[in-house]
């Protein structure tokens, strides 16, 4: 049996394994409350939590937009290792001081945070109520929807490559992203967060072996790290070349950039709420700090071992890089290579189907509890999540449509947005000073730099990305502002 036709057999096998394990989940729910939808009624222990944060960090942009941007770059993206490795350590600084209140205060989304921190619908009495903090929640939430919606992009535009290439087209682009979307559709909406989580916990696992596996085949004909080196060096010189001053300034400012964004990940924030106690996630974050070793520096190796394997790819192809090897690997190596690469391409599909149920859940809770807010609660909350998160993933799918944009600078304009609310976690969860209208004014100030150099065709200035001088900007008018006298009574805010 041909790679092609096993692959169409497993895509079916995955997707009837989804609707099973969404089955499942339906049947544990406790009731249809936002926590138990939204968050799995708070029950993820140390295994399950720790593969569903692995697999929200390591996605369909992992596995197919690193490969492809390091197949451009060369080596200087092993940078990438430090990204993955900045983000566990900037969690150090949010999960501490930020699970305590989500556990007293039953913290469903992102934005109870920021209500509860600057006193929006009077859950903090006396505190810096008024229309400043409605303002800086629903801005909040509007930069982690179009964070999100543009996660989502990425997904959907990965599932076609993958889908199409994996099965020599006998599942064409167009197919897999409907398609596929269609059944992530039924699968979230029935399944929750626990249908996530547990195929997260899965998937996981498929993923590790697979890309050892890859990985092996690549050194192992290539002769080693020195022989990929090597071969590198012969038919793209540049590629291995010590990087200038400007390179070296953008992996610094990448480093910040996705540091600070990715843990404001509303799917990630949601995570922390979702854990069991504080042992679990505590555990879990402990051994997500060796995933960057095991899994960002491996797919980097994977991009630096197919430039001499796939030479004269166009750039706007990357995204193919990790399909293609596939293929050559399922070509030359027998029937065990073959069912190694559909291991890898399963695994590869289950990272990013997983990853689209996670935004779309978030999606939910942020547009009706956050962007939308309004008296409904309880089960009437999550059905009105669930219409809304249809809606938006069915106005991503034209998008998703048009293939000339890559996953990587997908990846870099939503942290650009997302790091601008920095301030309004870290910030305010670390200096009680910090009061609602600065906070806005900052965030405001910081987007409209970002946004409007990036519009402008300006995404760095001197290898910086305009996203974090933006944060700079934005970091300037929210500290300065809070230090300056209220122009009424009342207090800063502080975390209770």
């Amino acid at each position: 049996m041909s790679l092609e036709v096993l692959g169409v057999v497993a895509v079916v096998v995955y997707l009837v394994a989804l609707l099973v394990v969404a089955e499942a989940a339906r049947r544990a729910r406790r009731d249809d409350s936002p926590s138990d939808h939204f968050l799995a009624a708070r029950e993820l222990g140390t295994p399950v939590l720790f593969l569903t944060l692995y697999a929200t960090a390591y996605s369909g942009n992992s596995l197919l937009g690193y490969p492809g941007r390091a197949y451009v770059s060369g080596f200087s993206f092993v940078m990438a290792t430090g990204f993955m490795l900045s983000i566990v350590v900037v969690f150090h600084a949010l999960v501490p001081r930020l699970r305590p209140l989500a556990v007293v205060h039953a913290f469903v989304t992102p934005g109870d945070w920021i209500r509860h921190r600057f006193g929006v619908d009077g859950l903090q009495p006396g505190r810096e109520t008024g229309r400043a903090a409605t303002a800086l929640a629903t801005c909040v939430g509007l930069l982690m929807t179009l964070a999100l919606l543009n996660f989502l992009l990425a997904q959907l535009k990965a599932m076609g490559h993958v889908a199409s290439i994996m099965t020599g087209d006998l599942l064409p682009y167009e197919v897999g992203v409907v398609g596929l979307a269609g059944l992530i559709l039924l699968y979230e909406t029935r399944g929750g967060m626990r249908a996530v989580a547990w195929t997260d916990a899965a998937q996981g696992v498929l993923m590790l072996f697979g890309l050892a596996a890859l990985l092996s085949w690549l050194l192992g004909q290539a002769g080693g790290v020195g022989g990929v080196t090597r071969a590198v060096a012969a038919v793209r010189p540049e590629a291995v070349a010590v990087p200038d001053a400007r390179s070296c300034a953008s992996w610094f400012s990448t480093i910040v950039l996705l540091g600070l964004a990715s843990v404001i990940y509303p799917q990630a924030i949601q995570r922390i709420y979702a854990a069991r106690d504080a042992r679990a996630l505590r555990r879990s974050f402990a051994l997500m700090s060796f995933m960057p070793l095991v899994t960002t520096l491996v797919v980097t190796l994977i991009g630096l071992a197919a430039i001499p394997r796939l030479q004269g790819l166009e750039r706007v192809a990357t995204d193919e890089v990790m399909p293609r090897l596939l293929g050559q690997w399922a070509e030359g190596g027998g029937g065990v290579a073959t069912a190694g690469a559909v291991l890898v391409f399963v695994g590869v599909l289950a990272a990013i189907m997983s990853t689209a149920d996670s935004c779309l859940l978030s999606l939910g809770s942020l547009t009706a509890r956050d962007l939308l807010p309004s008296s409904a609660r309880g089960q009437e909350s999550a059905r009105r999540g669930k219409w809304l998160a249809a809606l938006l993933l069915l106005a991503m799918v034209p998008l998703a449509l048009w293939r000339e944009l890559t996953l990587w600078r997908l990846i870099e304009l939503k942290m650009e947005l997302l790091i601008q609310c920095v301030p309004a976690f870290l910030l305010a969860l670390h200096w009680r000073g910090l009061r609602a209208a600065p906070t806005l004014a900052g965030l405001v100030a910081g987007t409209c730099f970002g946004v409007g150099f990036t519009v402008a065709g300006i995404p760095r200035m001197g290898g910086i990305h305009v996203g974090v001088l933006g944060l700079a900007v934005n970091l300037a008018v929210a500290v300065a502002g809070s230090l300056l006298p209220p122009r009424s009574g009342g207090a800063s805010g502080a975390v209770r």
